[in-house]
């Protein structure tokens, strides 16, 4: 009996909390095709680009090949030690509204992706700033609708979550799971909500009027912060502007990482960079990955155990105890092949779900454990330490 008591106690809370961390994410506003404006003000689109030589032609020719009619590129050459520069030259004999940047060296204080978006947008004519990163990816319509949409909305910052790109088994092992986690910490309703201070942008693509940058000093205001698009969004809406995060996934999409290897050290550093400021979202991590490793390591031995159980004379108890593990097991993969089908993959992804789990434990975990220790992280070749 205390076997059934133990199973059914589990059972209810498991229930609830699938159903709740799947459900805390509303995009209420969708950026959909919009024509090119008649008139159009001129659009400085800013893309940094460091050691970028696998992404950065897509990216820039994407860009130069929109609908929107006025538009210049600058792209920031942060130092690279590939191939990205020679591309941008060759590309801009090509196009002169792209304007290839070569970097400064990072001074003390800055940060990098700051300092390079602040050298861009130094050079940058446009009424409009729109930041992009170099492993994001406009649709020939993009800029347009998201114009559309932000004067629609009457955004002075407008960023969007952007259609992920997963080519590997293990972004669409991990990925998705990452992402429900985030809709967990930051929800889109109060991020629009003008009372709320709840500020959030997503640095792959963010639309912001040019006098409301300046007015906030910009990227300088923040120079020495890594997670940037957050704090620019908050210094944006903190000073009672008007900040939108919307759905961009028709418009805009985007490739973070290839490769296991790639995603760790990517969503290591982007995760210990989160937390490290921040004593709730550490709890909040902390927690996140507790709910990950019971996933990971004991849903899948549950109805194994009420088997065991009921094979050794455990009646209509064990019997129970396997209904109970198989239910659950069920409404999991059943609202995780939703997660799937909107991340257009394969619905069978739905089954790696305690796999990716367990390897974002690991990561949350390890980042949790950098903070807690004093440890930096690396990334791009440079090491950033707690504050």
């Amino acid at each position: 009996m205390n076997y059934l008591i133990i199973s059914t106690l589990l059972f209810i809370p498991a229930l609830i909390i699938i159903y709740w961390v799947h459900h805390q994410y509303h995009l209420d506003i969708v950026v959909t095709h919009a024509p090119p404006p008649i008139s159009a003000p001129l659009v400085s689109v800013c893309i940094p680009a460091r050691n970028e030589e696998n992404n950065i032609r897509r990216c820039v020719e994407a860009v130069l090949g929109q609908d929107y009619p006025n538009l210049e590129v600058i792209v920031l050459d942060d130092r690279s030690t590939d191939a990205t520069l020679t591309q941008l030259k060759e590309i801009a004999t090509r196009d002169s509204r792209l304007i290839p940047i070569s970097g400064s060296d990072l001074p003390e204080g800055w940060a990098g992706k700051p300092h390079a978006l602040y050298q861009a947008s130094a050079i940058a004519r446009g009424q409009w700033l729109c930041f992009v990163d170099a492993d994001t990816f406009l649709a020939p319509n993009a800029l347009s609708s998201v114009y559309a949409k932000a004067i629609e909305t009457q955004a002075d910052l407008f960023t969007i979550m952007t259609k992920q790109i997963l080519g590997s088994f293990w972004e669409r092992t991990v990925m998705p799971l990452v992402m429900t986690a985030l809709s967990v910490g930051f929800s889109p309703r109060k991020v629009n909500d003008p009372s709320r201070r709840d500020a959030v942008a997503n640095g792959q693509f963010i639309f912001i009027k040019r006098s409301i940058y300046d007015l906030i000093g910009g990227h300088e205001k923040i120079k020495d912060q890594i997670v940037e698009d957050k704090a620019l969004s908050e210094n944006v809406k903190w000073n009672g502007h008007r900040l939108v995060v919307a759905d961009g996934m028709q418009a805009v999409s985007t490739r973070m990482y290839t490769s296991l290897e790639t995603m760790w050290e990517g969503w290591t550093k982007n995760i210990y960079l989160g937390l490290r400021d921040h004593l709730s979202l550490l709890l909040l991590g902390a927690f996140g990955a507790t709910l990950a490793l019971i996933a990971a390591l004991f849903l899948p031995v549950w109805p194994l155990l009420g088997l065991i159980w009921y094979l050794n004379g455990g009646g209509w108890m064990g019997g129970a105890v396997i209904v109970e593990a198989l239910f659950v097991w069920g409404y999991l993969i059943y609202i995780r092949s939703i997660v799937a089908k909107k991340m257009e993959i394969s619905r069978w992804y739905s089954l790696t779900t305690p796999l990716g789990a367990g390897v974002f434990a690991a990561m949350m975990l390890t980042s949790a454990w950098k903070v807690v220790s004093g440890q930096g992280v690396t990334w791009r070749g440079r090491k950033y330490h707690p504050n």
